[in-house]
């Protein structure tokens, strides 16, 4: 006879928000939420996103553990809240089913990489580097210098793999053609209501809509259940003090372009 804990999770709507940009820490609070969820069974998973992306590989691991859950008969409903773009897309290409507000910002499908050539600032400082290496391509992106056309070859290459890639899942997960995906992932940003045209969102409506909707594939009473979070992102206090929350977004920011710089990103950045 089964425990009255798992009876109970078999009747669960879990519930998981990715909220802000995809990377280390939000993977591993996702992951092991996705572990708890898998354990006890739960028919149904709805996924609150609301991110610009972030890096591949982190998007390519929730990805998979996605996938895993639904081939284990979870059915997962991704809803899409102010933006959604780019990993974020990815991510939720792994859903059954997406539901975006009209005015949800999602596409931008597409990768990107930045570096920063600050050599002519280093030289007006009198600032040069020594740099050993140990093949012609070791300090390829290094801000001390401008790319050569062989490297700026290279990247793109690694570019265009990563980007194939993330056209796949797209099309994979959608159901659409992989030339029908490229002709519309170049980047572009869309509402809601264009990519529900465009085959990427399957209906319009808030959270609410993707609750009931994750419901009922589930064979659930969309009246009577409410979704359990797991995996709650910590509370910071901070952000109650006047202008605190400004301060952190800013720092936030800064910290991820130096995190990130010279790394392939999934991410919208206007």
């Amino acid at each position: 006879m089964p425990w009255p804990w798992r009876r109970k999770a078999k009747r669960t709507l879990a519930r998981i928000a990715i909220e802000g940009p995809i990377a280390g820490p939000t993977r591993k609070r996702v992951l092991k939420a996705l572990r708890q969820i898998e354990q006890r069974e739960c028919p149904a998973l709805l996924l609150r996103i609301d991110s610009p992306g972030g890096t591949v590989g982190d998007s390519q691991e929730i990805h998979a553990a996605l996938t895993r859950l639904r081939d284990k008969g979870c059915h997962i409903v991704a809803s899409f809240g102010n933006i959604s773009a780019s990993g974020g897309v990815y991510i939720g290409v792994a859903a059954e089913r997406i539901v975006a507000n009209a005015g949800t910002i999602t596409g931008s499908i597409g990768v990107i990489l930045r570096g920063n050539n600050i050599s002519r600032l280093l030289e007006r400082i009198g600032i040069q580097f020594e740099t050993v290496k140990s093949g012609l391509y070791k300090d390829i992106l290094s801000p001390d210098r401008a790319l050569t056309a062989a490297e700026r070859q290279l990247l793109q290459e690694l570019i265009d793999a990563s980007y194939g890639q993330f056209v796949a899942a797209v099309a994979q997960g959608r159901h659409l053609d992989a030339d029908v995906v490229r002709s519309f992932a170049d980047g572009r940003v869309f509402t809601g209501q264009q990519a529900q045209e465009l085959g990427l969102v399957d209906q319009l409506g808030d959270e609410e809509s993707a609750r009931r909707l994750a419901a009922e594939l589930a064979g659930l009473d969309p009246d009577r259940t409410r979704p359990v979070t797991f995996g709650r992102a910590p509370k910071r206090f901070g952000g109650l003090l006047p202008g605190r929350s400004q301060w952190r977004s800013l720092q936030e920011a800064l910290s991820l372009e130096l995190a990130w710089n010279g790394q392939p990103l999934w991410l919208y950045r206007p």
